[in-house]
């Protein structure tokens, strides 16, 4: 699978938006690194996925409650409390993005060093709980 330019450039912007946003959060919550990891991660998811399929992802019906979330805690981070809007960002992120953690969770299970580090037998039982894999009693 071949990704277009601008598709290519909406990777880079993703991931330093969740670099800025993980330095903000490093450094006691800096509300000017995560309001531009912010904007650098909507706008990466954008230019990836597509301004129109973005906008459905955000509407859709069963989201919405995500979506309000992760917006106020964007705006909340935007007025300076950066601490709450974090808080509140995250679960907006998590009813958001929790769909795609199992598949998240079986593609790093494939990864040569990091697929045997999840299925220690300490820490398989909790990354099964947070993918929501189901095992079966027999």
């Amino acid at each position: 699978m071949w990704l277009t330019d601008a598709q290519k450039i909406g990777v880079a912007l993703t991931t330093f938006g969740t670099l800025f946003m993980f330095l903000g959060v490093m450094l006691f919550f800096d509300a000017a690194l995560l309001a531009l990891g912010n904007m650098l991660f909507l706008s990466g998811l954008t230019l990836i996925i597509g301004p129109q399929k973005t906008f459905y992802f955000f509407a859709r019906k069963q989201k919405l409650r995500g979506t309000a979330c992760f917006i106020g805690g964007i705006l909340l981070v935007f007025m300076k409390y950066a601490f709450i809007g974090m808080i509140v960002e995250i679960f907006g992120f998590l009813n958001l993005f929790g769909d795609f953690f199992p598949v998240v969770v079986t593609f790093l299970r494939q990864l040569p060093f990091i697929g045997n580090l999840l299925s220690l037998p300490y820490i398989r039982p909790i990354v099964d709980r947070i993918a929501g894999s189901r095992t079966s009693a027999v």
